[in-house]
């Protein structure tokens, strides 16, 4: 079992990672249905939430079935990050999570994000000024360092520990990287393998199949993964792991049928949440994704981004049930979509 103070998770847990216009709550739905352990909302800027700016507020709703689920906030002030903690506890998630790894320009180079990597007295402030302002558990996730001649994970995880983090979650790229070349996992099992560390470290880069997650698992010792982009339009990554993890067996790609069916939970849930003209219109985003390795596919696609209403929608759905049945999509590596994070800055 793993704990982030008083919240125990299994061993070896899954998280998916705070990512800004996907991680919302249809998505952390469809998401804990598939197996994972803990999750995070988007990225939800300080100021934001200090001059109530309705979006930012909008990302504070969290809902019982999530649970444990953590609120994930951003900024480079310390009195601003201490009311947005104080904002945050009034909506009793379980944990508050500080976002030190947003690489976009607009957020980095205003000294947030993954910014503060550049400062490293700095982010301690603002840590310790987030953790004696709430009695929540205070966890955070960051990048291995600003750039190449500034990897400095290692001295950021002892100092972070040192003013009370819980948890730790590392991606294995720098700032200056973005998302760009592989992942680098060495440092980030330095840091799980140092003596003075006690606290949880979850990895986080790259991981693209059951085989991978253990693998990484083996080699580096961290306490359990974040997953991103991997699960944007394949939740079940997360029980295709844990299965692994337990038989050693891989269990074969969803169905055409089960991938229509959380799509469908994803639609429903996002016209429930947001209304059914926003509800629908950012639902678009996602069909490509659930409907991956289809062949032929791009005509049931182009109805499905512009069909106006849920019922409508719901029988292209059923259509593309019907065109595929019996049709088993190949077991490969899962594709990770491009994502780019788009911070806010409201």
């Amino acid at each position: 079992m793993v704990k982030i103070d008083n919240i125990s998770l299994p061993d070896f847990p899954l998280l998916l990672a705070p990512m800004e216009d996907v991680s919302d709550p249809p998505f952390r739905a469809v998401c804990k249905d598939n197996g994972a352990d803990l999750m995070y909302t988007e990225f939800i800027s300080s100021e934001g939430l200090i001059r109530d700016a309705i979006k930012s507020r909008k990302k504070l709703d969290i809902f019982e079935y999530e649970r444990p689920v953590g609120i994930q906030i951003f900024g480079g002030d310390e009195e601003s990050l201490s009311l947005a903690a104080k904002i945050v506890e009034v909506t009793n998630p379980d944990l508050l999570d500080i976002n030190f790894g947003c690489p976009v320009k607009k957020v980095a180079l205003r000294g947030a994000g993954a910014g503060v990597l550049k400062d490293i007295d700095l982010m301690v402030r603002l840590t310790s000024a987030v953790v004696k302002s709430t009695s929540l558990p205070v966890t955070v996730k960051t990048r291995l360092g600003w750039d190449s001649n500034s990897l400095n994970i290692e001295e950021v995880a002892e100092r972070l520990q040192d003013v009370g983090i819980k948890a730790l979650a590392i991606h294995g790229r720098t700032r200056t990287q973005m998302y760009k070349g592989e992942a680098d996992w060495t440092l980030i099992g330095k840091v799980k393998n140092n003596p003075r560390i006690k606290i949880p470290i979850f990895g986080n880069g790259d991981i693209d199949s059951p085989e991978k997650a253990v693998e990484y698992k083996n080699r580096y010792g961290v306490d359990g993964i974040m997953i991103g982009r991997a699960a944007i339009g394949y939740p079940w990554i997360f029980n295709e792991i844990k299965h692994f993890v337990k038989t050693g067996e891989t269990l074969p790609s969803p169905t055409v049928e089960e991938r229509v069916n959380v799509a469908r939970k994803h639609l429903h849930k996002s016209v429930e949440w947001k209304g059914p003209i926003v509800g629908i219109n950012e639902m678009r985003r996602h069909y490509a994704n659930y409907l991956k390795g289809l062949p032929n596919i791009k005509e049931f696609r182009g109805r499905l981004v512009t069909l106006p209403t849920v019922e409508e929608i719901d029988a292209v759905l059923d259509e593309v049930v019907k065109a595929y049945s019996g049709f088993s999509i190949e077991k490969t590596p899962i594709e990770l979509v491009n994502y780019h994070e788009n911070c806010p800055v409201n």
